[in-house]
C-alpha cells in the first residue's frame, strides 16, 4: 500500500497469510527409520543435530540443536536408503507441531520439520551444487 493514499475501508483490508520457511545444514543424529502409512505412503523420520559456535569471553562454546526430520514419498526411499547416522545434509521445509494426549491424559507437543527437499552433502560436509545424493549411489540412480 502507498503511504500517501488514503487509509483503505476496514472492509478492504485482508488479512496478511503467514510464513513458514526452514533451512537447516547439520548431521544426522541417528539413521533414518522408514514406515509407510496405510495406504502406503512412505515416511522417513531422523534427527538432525545443528551446531552453533559462539565466543564466550575468551572460550568458544558450541552449543547444538536437535530436531527431528518427517520427510514423505520417494525422497523418504532415498533417505532411507542412502543416509546414515553422522551423513551431513541441508533440510528445506515447514516447522510442524503435532499435539497429541496420553492414555492418562496429558497433553503432548512435538515441533519437528517436514521437509520438501534433502540435499545430501559428501562426506566433508560442504554443499555444492552439483551434489544431490552421495557418490556411493551407483550411476542413473534416482534422486
Amino acid at each position: 500500500m502507498d503511504c500517501s493514499s488514503t487509509p483503505p475501508n476496514h472492509k478492504e483490508i485482508s488479512i496478511m497469510a503467514g510464513f513458514n520457511k526452514v533451512i537447516l545444514l547439520g548431521h544426522l543424529t541417528r539413521n533414518p527409520e522408514l514406515r509407510y502409512t496405510p495406504n502406503g505412503t512412505p515416511i522417513a523420520s531422523f534427527g538432525l543435530g545443528v551446531n552453533r559456535k559462539r565466543r564466550r569471553g575468551d572460550d568458544m562454546k558450541e552449543e547444538v540443536c536437535f530436531i527431528d526430520i518427517v520427510v514423505f514419498g520417494t525422497q523418504a526411499e532415498h533417505c532411507a536408503q542412502y543416509l546414515t547416522k553422522g551423513n551431513g545434509v541441508i533440510v528445506d521445509g515447514r516447522l510442524l507441531q503435532r499435539r497429541w494426549e496420553t492414555e492418562d491424559g496429558h497433553k503432548r507437543s512435538k515441533h519437528e520439520v517436514m521437509a520438501q527437499t534433502v540435499r545430501f552433502l559428501p562426506k566433508g560436509g560442504h554443499a555444492t551444487d552439483q551434489v544431490e545424493r552421495p557418490s556411493h549411489e551407483p550411476d542413473g540412480a534416482p534422486v
